[in-house]
């Protein structure tokens, strides 16, 4: 049995989760959870990679922990909102092991937390996992979850045949030639293909490119999906939303009754709430108790901890209160990546060889846009110990009115799509 059927046959036993044959809603997904983009823009230029074992389940596994540490590294430059999609931003490096090399190629795996995943003789396996997963995700064609890539080239720069027909099998990846010497007219032009891409909720992703800039890399991904439990919009009204001690506004706070999974993880100090979405996919609140520092809770969310509150949650009568919120948010990766052992690669230094036997080529630029609105219809975007999470009696209330974290997974794969961190939900 070769490595795709073993990765398929594993993939038949995953079970549906019980909680989606509930009542399917009317109301049409307004809700857009909109996501972007790993831009990567490349110029100018070192040896080979290191090997393991892997299914879809450990692909999304090691994209979580990538996940919270990026995550983490990026909450150090500021105590504002957060939003990103690491399954794109891994989508858009995965893309990138094939083109690297050498100590390029090992800090890509290091830093994407991958390198128990490569095996020397199945260079195709991490992108074909990357392939499998979503396939896994997207297979029912109802969820609404559209990611894709492309490749802005120079005109007459010589790509390498090789990766070429990788990356359109693996990412059906566009292609595509643009006259970078030409910047407004390339600006508009990628922009217009992102908006596109979106359904017209990122635009204005690249506002000046380099005229030596020789290949740009985009990767998208779009997700919209209405609440399996909507809330009633007559319900909602305004209430204070409490950012710290000394600063309160007034947000719109939706509510709901219903029976909803939730548990407490008593030593974190937080507790946890699943609202799931139609079609396999759900969010989950974590919300610090009173009193708690948010920043103490960022150092301690992990993979094992994310999935260790998934399989403990139960099923009670909760009251939830929960704010609409919109949020915008952009980050220049390269100035962050470094931070998590991706140096060569913007450097002259770079090995991306087999991309292309152009000297002198590196990546300049990593440009992630994300978005998102949450509102009454939907949203418009494993240790095996027990150890400290301990479901008790609950109180019967669920008010999110204060700082709190959100992540949007798959539940059959696990697989993280977006993740946010929420101080004040008046700012986009």
């Amino acid at each position: 049995m070769d490595f795709s059927d073993t990765v398929l046959s594993k993939l038949k036993g995953c079970a549906a989760n019980p909680f989606h044959s509930q009542i399917m809603v009317i109301h049409k997904a307004k809700m857009a959870f909109t996501f972007i983009l790993s831009c990567l823009c490349f110029f100018a230029p070192v040896y080979q990679a290191q090997p393991s074992s892997p299914t879809i389940s450990d692909l999304s596994f090691k994209n979580l922990d990538f996940a919270m540490n990026l995550y983490r590294k990026i909450s150090n430059y500021h105590d504002k909102n957060i939003f990103l999609s690491p399954l794109s931003i891994s989508s858009g490096f995965a893309a990138l092991l094939m083109a690297s090399d050498g100590v390029t190629h090992e800090e890509i795996l290091k830093g994407m937390n991958l390198e128990q995943l490569e095996r020397g003789d199945q260079p195709e396996l991490i992108p074909r996992l990357f392939q499998l997963l979503h396939e896994n995700i997207t297979q029912n064609g109802s969820l609404k979850l559209d990611q894709s890539m492309a490749m802005f080239m120079r005109q007459h720069f010589a790509v390498e045949k090789t990766f070429e027909d990788k990356i359109k099998r693996f990412f059906d990846a566009d292609i595509k030639t643009v006259d970078f010497t030409d910047t407004k007219g390339s600006v508009r032009f990628i922009n217009e293909y992102i908006k596109q891409q979106t359904d017209g909720k990122v635009t204005e992703v690249i506002s000046n490119l380099d005229p030596l800039t020789h290949l740009l890399l985009v990767n998208t991904i779009f997700f919209q999906g209405a609440w399996e439990m909507p809330f009633n919009s007559n319900l909602t009204e305004n209430a204070p939303f409490y950012i710290d001690n000394y600063n309160i506004v007034q947000v719109p706070m939706m509510f709901r009754e219903d029976k909803f999974y939730t548990m407490e993880d008593v030593p974190l100090g937080a507790r946890v709430l699943k609202l799931p979405y139609q079609e396999g996919v759900s969010m989950l609140i974590l919300l610090p108790n009173k009193g708690m520092d948010y920043t103490v809770i960022d150092d301690e969310i992990t993979a094992e901890r994310f999935q260790r509150w998934v399989r403990k949650l139960q099923k009670i009568k909760l009251e939830v209160n929960m704010p609409k919120f919109k949020m915008e948010q952009s980050y220049s990766l390269q100035n962050i990546l470094p931070e998590m052992g991706m140096t060569s690669i913007f450097s002259n230094a770079a090995n991306l060889t087999r991309l292309s036997k152009e000297e002198r080529l590196k990546v300049s630029e990593v440009l992630h846009k994300a978005v998102i609105e949450v509102d009454e219809i939907g949203t418009t975007a494993a240790a095996a110990t027990t150890t400290g999470i301990i479901p008790y009696s609950l109180p019967r209330t669920f008010t999110v009115n204060r700082p709190f974290f959100f992540f949007i997974y798959h539940e059959n794969t696990n697989c993280l799509l977006f993740m946010g961190r929420v101080i004040d939900p008046t700012k986009s």
